[in-house]
């Protein structure tokens, strides 16, 4: 009984959720997308620091 609660909740969610992904507007538009940054590096492995 637990065994089956426990896969029909997991499933669930992962369905939920997959379907709240896929109803965003922004999914099939490119320039939704934000613009992406240049990493910065950090001061770790710096040579004469």
């Amino acid at each position: 009984m637990i065994d089956n609660l426990s896969l029909a909740l997991t499933h669930g969610l992962m369905l939920l959720a997959a379907f709240l992904l896929l109803r965003r507007p922004d999914l099939d538009r490119e320039d939704a997308a934000p613009p992406e940054r240049k990493k910065k590096r950090s001061g770790w492995g710096k040579r004469g620091a």
